[in-house]
């Protein structure tokens, strides 16, 4: 389910956090089923749980995930965690966009390096045969 990277140079709690986002986002977990509990989650991936926790706080603070008390956490309704992400995502962009701006790339030139990124994109490629019938 969620792979560590003990290499990666991010915290462990930011990685847990990804790929979960990734999951919900993509339709892998979807919306109101049950999250791993801390404990089990933790003990799964021998991990602190204080770990887990730190990164459910932040699905919840972001909108993936909702807890009830003495119940668990659940996973968010989709649309609300993708629109949250986009917000995100378009905040990101803007600082980079004003940068290149700032360092005197034209509007032009950022639509053709935009679409050059995405043609670029390993995901993209991933979605077109996704889409196509070629599936993983």
């Amino acid at each position: 389910m969620i792979l560590i990277d003990h290499k990666d140079r991010r915290p462990i709690y930011e990685q847990v956090i990804e790929r979960f986002q990734q999951m919900i986002l993509c339709g892998a977990l979807q919306s109101n089923t049950p999250m791993p509990s801390v404990r089990s989650l933790a003990m799964e991936l021998s991990l602190n749980p204080n770990t887990i926790q730190r990164a459910y706080q932040e699905l919840e603070r972001a909108g993936y995930i909702y807890t009830l008390k003495g119940k668990g956490s659940f996973v968010s309704e989709t649309a609300v965690a993708a629109d949250n992400k986009r917000q995100e995502l378009r905040r990101e962009m803007q600082v980079e966009v004003d940068k290149a701006l700032l360092a005197g790339i034209t509007a032009e030139e950022l639509r053709e390096m935009l679409e050059g990124c995405i043609r670029d994109s390993r995901v993209a490629a991933f979605r077109e045969t996704s889409v196509k019938g070629g599936g993983l």
